[in-house]
């Protein structure tokens, strides 16, 4: 399961409350990005949540693709995002707390702990690759990636 499946709306009942529906809990799911990222679906929240929702629309959704936001790029900044904290030197406690801030988001510290490994376990697999390979250049980009994630 991916890591975008795993963050979710803070304060999910109280935006679902606003908008008067329900909506999935899932920062990335379909319904929650057609509810709450429109224009009609903003105009029914508090300003503060607004403000945070734009915040993430902006950052993450803003994409020209004829399918956006379904196109898969959300999901891959938002990846990027999380890599960019943990290499700042934030633990998963840190960056489920960023994210609160920044995208009114959250995550559970072991999921984002989880998605590190694996990003490490990856890394340390095309080093190896590149390795056998005799591509320097990739083992070198490959190992610095891995340095800044196991910190």
């Amino acid at each position: 399961m991916a890591l975008t499946d795993k963050i979710y709306l803070k304060n999910h009942r109280q935006i679902a409350s606003q908008l008067g529906t329900s909506i999935p809990k899932g920062a990335f799911k379909g319904a929650t990005l057609d509810l709450v990222f429109t224009g009609d679906g903003l105009a029914e929240v508090d300003e503060a949540t607004r403000d945070r929702l734009l915040d993430f629309a902006e950052d993450f959704l803003d994409c020209d693709c004829e399918n956006a936001p379904y196109c898969g790029h959300p999901e891959r900044k938002f990846v990027r995002y999380v890599l960019e904290l943990r290499a700042q030197g934030m633990g998963p406690d840190a960056i489920v707390d960023v994210m609160g801030d920044d995208y009114m988001l959250y995550a559970y510290p072991g999921d984002v702990l989880s998605f590190l490994d694996s990003a490490v376990r990856t890394l340390e697999a095309v080093e190896s690759l590149a390795d056998v390979e005799g591509d320097r250049e990739m083992e070198e980009k490959a190992r610095d990636a891995k340095r800044a994630l196991a910190g």
